[in-house]
């Protein structure tokens, strides 16, 4: 417990003073990265601070100067604090569409080219990959947590469409992503974090003209995010008779 409210505090004490630096910068240059930087760093440190370290696999077949399409599971909280901080470059990703509603914030989610999105409904769900691809169309990384929510017992759910389309609509190189040991670290209701080592691994980009229809793509990438979990939670195969 003393460890997650370290992190909290770190985040509570962090955050305002990069909005306090790096908001009027990003406002006055138009240039987020600085802001992003910040932040970033502000996300992997306090997770480091409550104990969690980090191990990351396959990360040096990306090539930095390539525009990707992340595909992660999803098991934690942490997940994105892990995960977003380690893409080369700098990331876009599917963010509530309220929280652009808030002043300040909304204008620098949009300055930052995050992509706003509204599970509930299926037309503004086609608007946000419209929006998604004009984003990656400027060569900006796309991270999508794939299941659309979190994992209660660690195994894959469901892939949401939309990604998929995404990605055949802009022809990037797609990474699958496994991330494991959050699980352990910090289950979905849970609010304390246990010490341990969260590992993200990077698997071979999927490359366009290796995509085929939605339904083939999405069964790659499945197949790929599987491989790297622990055997207990991966799908189990009946056999054949």
């Amino acid at each position: 417990m003393l460890r997650t409210l370290l992190m909290l505090a770190f985040w509570s004490v962090s955050a305002p003073l990069a909005a306090l630096i790096g908001f009027p910068w990003t406002f006055l240059t138009g240039d987020v990265s600085f802001l992003y930087r910040m932040f970033t760093w502000g996300a992997i440190t306090g997770v480091r601070l409550a104990g969690v370290h980090i191990a990351t696999v396959g990360f040096d077949q990306l090539d930095p100067a390539r525009t990707y399409i992340f595909m992660s599971n999803h098991v934690s909280n942490l997940d994105p604090p892990i995960t977003i901080p380690l893409i080369p470059r700098r990331t876009s990703v599917l963010v509530k569409k309220e929280l652009f509603r808030t002043p300040v914030l909304g204008r620098a989610m949009r300055l930052g080219s995050l992509v706003p999105v509204d599970r509930g409904n299926r037309e503004a769900g086609i608007d946000a990959v419209h929006a998604a691809k004009q984003v990656i169309d400027q060569g900006v990384n796309m991270t999508i947590y794939v299941e659309g929510k979190r994992s209660f017992d660690g195994k894959l759910l469901p892939f949401k469409k939309g990604p998929f389309y995404l990605a055949l609509e802009c022809g990037v190189p797609i990474v699958p992503i496994t991330i494991t040991g959050t699980h352990y670290i910090m289950p979905k209701g849970r609010f304390a974090i246990k010490p341990g080592t969260a590992t993200v691994i990077f698997h071979p980009p999927i490359e366009p003209q290796d995509f085929g229809d939605r339904d083939s793509l999405m069964e790659k990438v499945r197949a790929a995010i599987e491989s790297g979990l622990p055997e207990e939670y991966r799908a189990k195969v009946s056999a054949q008779v």
